[in-house]
């Protein structure tokens, strides 16, 4: 199994065709990035120019927090649109960040239920995000969830249910090794008790944090590789919006972002050929 890295557009300022150089340059495959939000046209051209392949993110109800009383039809809705926005783009997969914490478990299985067959229909492969404020936004809905879908897949950020639960996930292992089984796609967030993004996740005060997320992602590779999987991908997400870290006053960010995600990158693929070095061993002795 291979790790396949891809850079987020979430917080790029720059030209598409900045954004493709850096992935080339930082050894990533491809471009993760909301079609809602970005120029289309130019965005296709840019994949098909630098060889990169795209993950497509589809948002429902409205923005990345949900309007609070959108109809289960409405974020359904939202689903379907999206996916027949992004066709022309040819996503490898769709990630949806969907659904509302404040539903019922009914109201949730209904719209990942509906979502799931809509994107089957279209022939188009489609994760679910563990993603706060949506319906996947802590492990026992999860959980609970896939009970009654078992055929669902996820992206996996657990930033959102460490800051959801102030605490890592080391204490609810069974549940990370239970999602770990569905896990379709990472994204490289390191989250710590009160909040979803360390400001480094390279600064000694967050190794245990970040230690803590690449269990984590390692209970998940090893799914993957039983399941049989060629690749595993990852997205480092660290991102801006409240996420980075500012000075007060000046509003300065404390680190550069794509600094940061790249050093994510490098450190994770490091780690990644570590992890798969030490199950190779492991299998032959």
């Amino acid at each position: 199994m291979e790790l396949q890295l891809f850079k987020t557009l979430w917080g790029h300022q720059g030209a598409l065709t900045e954004a493709a150089s850096q992935a080339l340059d930082a050894g990533f495959v491809g471009l993760e990035g909301n079609a809602d939000n970005l120029p289309r046209d130019e965005l296709y051209a840019v994949l098909q120019a630098y060889g990169l392949a795209y993950i497509q993110e589809i948002v429902t109800g409205g923005n990345y927090v949900p309007r609070r009383h959108d109809t289960v039809q409405q974020h359904i809705a939202d689903v379907e649109r999206q996916l027949q926005l992004g066709l022309a783009l040819d996503p490898q997969w769709v990630t949806v960040i969907g659904g509302c914490d404040a539903w019922t478990l009914e109201q949730s299985v209904r719209f990942l239920g509906e979502s799931q067959e809509i994107a089957a229909r279209m022939g188009i492969a489609c994760s679910f995000e563990t993603h706060r404020s949506r319906s996947l936004f802590n492990p026992w809905v999860t959980l609970a969830v896939l009970e009654r879908l078992p055929e669902l897949q996820l992206t996996c950020d657990f930033s959102h249910w460490v800051v959801v639960l102030e605490r890592q996930l080391d204490d609810d292992w069974d549940a990370v090794l239970e999602v770990a089984k569905h896990a379709h796609h990472i994204h490289a967030r390191v989250g710590y008790d009160q909040g979803p993004q360390v400001p480094h996740p390279a600064a000694p005060e967050y190794a245990g944090a970040l230690a803590s997320h690449q269990r984590c992602w390692e209970a998940i590779w090893s799914a993957q590789q039983a399941g049989g999987r060629a690749h595993s991908t990852m997205t480092p997400e660290f991102g801006p919006d409240g996420y980075l870290h500012c000075l007060p006053y000046t509003r300065q960010p404390v680190a550069d972002l794509w600094e940061i995600n790249a050093w994510m990158g490098l450190t994770e693929s490091l780690h990644f050929q570590h992890w798969r070095a030490c199950a190779l061993q492991g299998a032959r002795s």
